[in-house]
C-alpha cells in the first residue's frame, strides 16, 4: 500500500471533510431520500433519483477521504531544515526569462492548490525542484514551454 504524503494541515482538511460528509450530507440525503419516497411511485421520482445519486456520489468521496487518511505519511515540516528543496519546502523562484518571481509550497497531490501557492510533489515543477539547492537553476517543461527558474530561496513553514 502506497504511503500519500501530506502536511498536517492538509491531513486536518481532509479529516474535516470526511467529518462533514459523514455527520452532515450522509444524514441530509438520507432525510432527502425518505422524503422522496413518501411521494409515493419512484420510477418517475425526479426527486428521488436525484438524492440517491447524491448518496452514490457523498459515499463514494467518504470512501476515498478515508482511504487516503487511512495511507496519509504526515510530515511535519516545521521539523524539517536545510537548503535542499524536498516535500514541504517553500521555494522562491525567479523566472529567468521574466525576471518575474514565485513562491510555491511542495505539498502532497490532496493538498495541491496553485491559487494558494501550493504545488503537488508529483507537479512538474516540483519534480524538477526537488533535491536541488539554493541558487541552482532548473529548467521546467509546461503546457507553456520549457522555462528556467533560479532557486532563490528555500524555506521550511
Amino acid at each position: 500500500m502506497e504511503k500519500i504524503p501530506m502536511t498536517p494541515a492538509g491531513y486536518v482538511a481532509l479529516e474535516q471533510e470526511l467529518k462533514q460528509r459523514q455527520q452532515v450530507e450522509r444524514p441530509r440525503i438520507i432525510s432527502a431520500i425518505s422524503e422522496a419516497r413518501a411521494h409515493g411511485d419512484l420510477s418517475e421520482n425526479a426527486e428521488y433519483h436525484a438524492a440517491k445519486e447524491q448518496q452514490s456520489l457523498n459515499e463514494g468521496r467518504i470512501a476515498e477521504l478515508e482511504d487516503k487518511l487511512s495511507r496519509a505519511e504526515v510530515i511535519d515540516v516545521s521539523k524539517l531544515s536545510g537548503d535542499v528543496v524536498k516535500f514541504g519546502a517553500t521555494v522562491t523562484l525567479v523566472d529567468e526569462d521574466t525576471e518575474e518571481e514565485k513562491v510555491w509550497q511542495i505539498v502532497g497531490d490532496s493538498e495541491a492548490d496553485a491559487k494558494a501557492g501550493r504545488i503537488s510533489i508529483s507537479s512538474p515543477v516540483a519534480r524538477a525542484l526537488i533535491g536541488k539547492k539554493k541558487g541552482a537553476s532548473v529548467e521546467v517543461v509546461t503546457p507553456k514551454g520549457a522555462r528556467s527558474f533560479e532557486i532563490v530561496a528555500v524555506r521550511w513553514a
